[in-house]
């Protein structure tokens, strides 16, 4: 059972307290690199993965927040599943790598989880509200899978925070490619 957010489960007409970004990265295009901390003093290059690896990107609005904790929690509970798939994986938050660091020591996640803290990667993949009912920089759940050739083959950004990514989806686009 998904945990439902307190806030409305769509971007109502004329609100302006519901700014988001436009998403940016399609079906087809190139991925765009990125380096963001997995941990304090610890940067990924992501950059070093898209074109030569299968690669998962998992975006969450905040770590420790009911759906994102199951999101992550699916992830890993069929980990085995992932790993033969030959794809690399990582979540992105908004959240401090403090913050990110924890929630996945927390959880056992087996997969970096990266702090998107300036919002830079979150804003490029159009996976940010500007402003949620004045909450300003809130990522929204996205999912992206870039084949081994750099070209995304699969984007989904949730304007819904508490639904969950599509795993048969995700799964299906991973064997694909």
């Amino acid at each position: 059972m998904a945990c439902r957010p307190p806030w409305p489960q769509h971007n109502p007409p004329g609100r302006p307290d519901f700014e988001t970004t436009p998403m940016s990265v399609t079906i087809g295009s190139h991925a765009p690199a990125f380096k963001l901390p997995a941990r304090p003093g610890h940067e990924i290059d992501v950059g070093n993965v898209i074109g030569h690896q299968k690669v998962v990107l998992l975006f969450i609005p905040l770590a420790f927040s009911p759906v994102c904790t199951t999101e992550f929690c699916t992830f890993r509970d069929d980990w085995s599943n992932w790993s033969k798939l030959g794809c690399a994986v990582y979540g992105i938050s908004v959240d401090s790598p403090f913050v990110t660091d924890k929630f996945k020591q927390e959880l056992s996640i087996p997969f970096d989880i990266l702090s998107d803290f300036n919002k830079e990667v979150s804003r490029t993949y159009g996976a940010l509200y500007e402003n949620l009912m004045g909450l300003k920089g809130v990522g929204k759940r996205a999912a992206f899978v870039i084949n081994a050739a750099g070209k995304v083959v699969y984007a989904k950004v949730n304007d819904e925070a508490g639904q969950q990514v599509d795993f048969a989806a995700i799964q299906s686009a991973v064997e694909s490619c």
